[in-house]
């Protein structure tokens, strides 16, 4: 008989690792089983079917606004968590914080995103509920800062590029 691993979560005051988990070929790029993944998915859909309200009211606004080639999907799977919506584009997601919620998880998953580019922004759930017009002004904010960041980075890369085919040497990429 074969020994079943848990999760097991360090104490408070206990270091965790702060460099980047590395991306496998298993679980979709991340090193996770698809038994696993399976998990995930069926309760990111069970949450998508019992949706709080904070989340719905911010799900309609998504729904009604014109992202262009952005968009938000709900209860999203990233990893090994779920977010409350992700922007894959702009490597975004969005967690909504609900009463009673476990912070260490939240903070690990919070690190975990970072640590492979994904920002994650959380928001009050009570925020949403009286005030949602300064909530999207912020996440607006948020968007537009990751957008000109993204475009930078797209920038830099085709400098590099171009520099590499003048200096006389074949373009090389990064397959790790």
């Amino acid at each position: 008989m074969t020994e079943r691993k848990t999760l097991k979560l360090p104490t408070p005051g206990e270091d965790t690792p702060a460099e980047a988990p590395a991306l496998k070929k298993k679980g979709r790029g991340w090193e996770i089983s698809e038994s696993r993944l399976d998990v995930l998915h069926e309760q990111a859909r069970e949450l998508r079917r019992h949706s709080t309200p904070a989340h719905k009211a911010l799900a309609a606004k998504f729904t009604a606004a014109d992202l262009g080639p952005y968009s938000f999907k709900r209860h999203a799977v990233v990893g090994s968590a779920i977010v409350d919506f992700n922007c894959h584009n702009l490597g975004l997601a969005i967690a909504i914080d609900e009463e009673g919620q476990n912070e260490v998880l939240a903070t690990r998953r919070d690190k975990s995103m970072e640590a492979v580019g994904i920002k994650l922004l959380r928001i009050p759930a009570a925020d949403i509920l009286t005030d949602i017009d300064a909530v999207l002004a912020n996440l607006t904010q948020v968007m537009r800062t990751r957008i000109a960041d993204k475009q930078k980075a797209r920038r830099a890369h085709s400098d590099q590029m171009r520099a590499g085919r003048s200096a006389g040497r074949a373009p090389t990429r990064n397959r790790t």
